[in-house]
């Protein structure tokens, strides 16, 4: 579990983490480089979902020898199907890192939702629904594993 205390605010504890796989820690299809040791190093400390409509059918081959769980399913189902993880896991202990307009909905819910400017854009649907806007996956895994980034981000 990873605790954010936010001045002004309630403390975050994040014990799950839903990430979208094309276009945030993908692109087409591809994992980005440097995300593999980035989810290695979080996955110590919290246990990682990726969620995916897997559009490339590569999220199995590309996420084998990491420590997460895959979450696949239809892409007509894609925005129902990461809301419904996010809440099986725990919305209040639930991060989710996304880029897509069917990323809105498990933003809403989730107790730390971070929006991702890839190289495939950035739906609106995320901004509005986002806690944190990252420049990069990079950057926002990077926050995650440095608390007092969120904490400077977020306090009020």
């Amino acid at each position: 579990m990873i605790k954010y205390q936010i001045p002004g605010n309630e403390t975050i504890e994040i014990s799950n983490l839903v990430i979208d796989f094309n276009g945030t820690i993908a692109e087409d299809g591809k994992l980005i480089e440097g995300v593999a040791e980035l989810l290695i190093n979080l996955s110590g400390k919290i246990k990682i979902y990726i969620a995916t409509a897997d559009t490339y059918g590569t999220v199995k081959t590309q996420c084998e020898s990491l420590p997460v769980e895959l979450a696949t399913f239809p892409s007509n189902k894609a925005a129902l199907s990461k809301k419904a993880l996010v809440e099986l896991l725990g919305s209040e202990n639930c991060a989710c890192i996304g880029n897509g307009y069917n990323d809105g909905e498990m933003m809403s819910l989730a107790a730390l939702a971070i929006a991702v400017v890839g190289t495939e854009g950035l739906a609106t649907a995320c901004i509005r629904k986002a806690d944190i806007v990252a420049p990069s996956i990079h950057s926002a895994l990077g926050m995650l594993l440095k608390p007092d980034h969120i904490k400077a981000t977020l306090r009020h």
